[in-house]
């Protein structure tokens, strides 16, 4: 198929608005550019407003292109061939990695006796979208682990199930960017078990439906966001192309490099100490594909272009401290009350090399069953195969403070005491993402209850039923 759109691309007019100002063919980043330019003349003119600034991010690009070797062989998104050993060694030696072993296990027994998921929309959402990474993902690792062909081949129904779809519904692009790398996870560690046809298939739906639609300007605005948008459609995107770069490699690399430069956006919200403007649960999504993007291509290519900046690494410690002793989170933003496991803290740890961090992931991991139900619960054995579990000890400092758009101060009396008394409280504005008029909202804790509390997040489907304009901030 690359081929062909490569041929076709060589009889446009020579002459035409493209060639004037998009880069030289032989750069990925022209692949885009005129991909783009090709539309103008059909749009109006606000869409042409828009597409001159995706141009103008291009150009950007353009400056900052990145120099990516060769893809490595299959498997190659997180977990290299070979690599598998290493997590069977720790599943066999620590018991903690054995229980998430087999709650991964165990919620794919689960997946074999349900149909595969369709892609039906709740209003402007497509929900299943968000199971794609968990079904795929589980089944795709499972099958790494164990050589048991049931779970290739659910995994491999549930894919072509996603690539029959019209569309992953572009409007909402999250939407797009899980699937997309539902289908590249499962793509890239099944690569030699799928027959021809299917990876056809798969290859040519991550394109049409993941790809195309990212090139559009009314659907790539993500690309010059600053929250959670732009760190969840960056690495979906970069999962596909890191999936299919051998079939076309210099159009999958224009798309990496066009993550590159549109993803420390995102990053520089944790500036200067790591605090998370969104909140606790956008910053275990936010965060979360950050990591997965930033993991992907450090493995792929063996650096990660210094993203990793001392402020991102810094907001693994503003995650732990917004939990409080009655394992209760400090639910500024539209955050629900609840805390939970976050596999990406596991990355933080391995990075940072501070096991402290872990502290409350161990508690999680302890006294929840429902962890199987984390979509990206096999990224945990990944990112903590060289840890053990026997090592982590409690942090050390009772006070956190962090600056940037949204200050908090989170401060306890103990790490180890369930009655121990905690703090939180914030500043910022209402119109950072998804906040509302809660600056100084505070919580506290003590003697084993929340004794002060933000009333928490709503259902976003059922607000907007009513006609509530939920992201009119104006």
């Amino acid at each position: 198929m690359s081929n062909q759109k490569s041929k076709t691309s060589r009889r446009r007019d020579k002459m035409s608005v493209e060639n004037v100002i998009c880069p030289r063919r032989q750069n990925p980043v022209g692949v885009a550019c005129r991909y783009v330019t090709r539309v103008i003349s059909l749009v109006s003119f606000p869409v042409l407003v828009l597409t001159t600034l995706f141009l103008l991010f291009l150009v950007n690009v353009q400056a900052q292109v990145k120099e990516l070797k060769d893809l490595p062989p299959h498997p190659r998104i997180l977990l290299m061939k070979g690599e598998e050993e290493q997590i069977k060694a720790n599943i066999a030696s620590d018991p903690v990695w054995a229980k998430i072993h087999r709650l991964v296990i165990d919620e794919c027994e689960y997946l074999l006796t349900v149909p595969e998921l369709q892609c039906m929309l709740t209003g402007r959402r497509m929900v299943p979208a968000h199971q794609a990474v968990h079904r795929i993902f589980f089944l795709s690792y499972a099958y790494r682990m164990t050589g048991k062909d049931k779970y290739r081949l659910k995994a491999e129904k549930e894919m072509l199930s996603f690539a029959d779809c019209s569309s992953w519904n572009p409007a909402h692009f999250l939407d797009v960017a899980e699937v997309t790398m539902g289908l590249a996870i499962g793509y890239d560690w099944l690569y030699d078990t799928l027959s021809e046809t299917t990876r056809e298939r798969i290859r040519n739906a991550i394109l049409t439906k993941g790809f195309d639609p990212s090139l559009n300007t009314g659907y790539a605005w993500f690309l010059t966001a600053t929250h959670n948008w732009n760190q969840v459609c960056n690495a979906g995107i970069t999962y596909g192309a890191l999936a299919i770069g051998d079939e076309m490699p210099e159009f999958s690399k224009m798309l990496i490099n066009r993550a590159i430069s549109s993803i420390p956006l995102a990053m520089d919200e944790y500036t200067p100490d790591g605090s998370y403007p969104e909140g606790y649960g956008y910053w275990g999504y936010g965060t979360t594909y950050n990591v997965l993007f930033l993991s992907a291509i450090e493995k792929a290519f063996g650096t990660d272009f210094g993203l990793t900046g001392s402020s991102f690494l810094k907001t693994a410690e503003f995650q732990e401290n917004m939990t409080g002793p009655t394992s209760l989170c400090f639910n500024f933003s539209d955050a629900g009350s609840g805390g939970g496991l976050s596999p990406a803290m596991f990355w933080f740890a391995s990075k940072t090399k501070n096991l402290s961090l872990l502290w409350n992931e161990k508690t999680y991991i302890n006294s929840e069953e429902s962890l199987g139900k984390n979509r990206i619960l096999p990224a945990l054995l990944i990112w903590g195969s060289g840890i053990k579990t026997g090592d982590i000890q409690p942090p050390k400092d009772l006070v956190w403070k962090g600056q940037g758009k949204t200050p908090v101060v989170l401060m306890r009396t103990s790490w180890t005491d369930a009655n121990a008394v905690y703090v939180g409280f914030k500043g910022g504005t209402a119109s950072t993402n998804h906040a509302h008029m809660d600056a100084g909202t505070f919580v506290m804790d003590a003697g084993g209850v929340r004794w002060a509390s933000d009333f928490g997040s709503e259902n976003y489907h059922s607000l907007e039923t009513k006609g509530i304009a939920l992201w009119n901030s104006a």
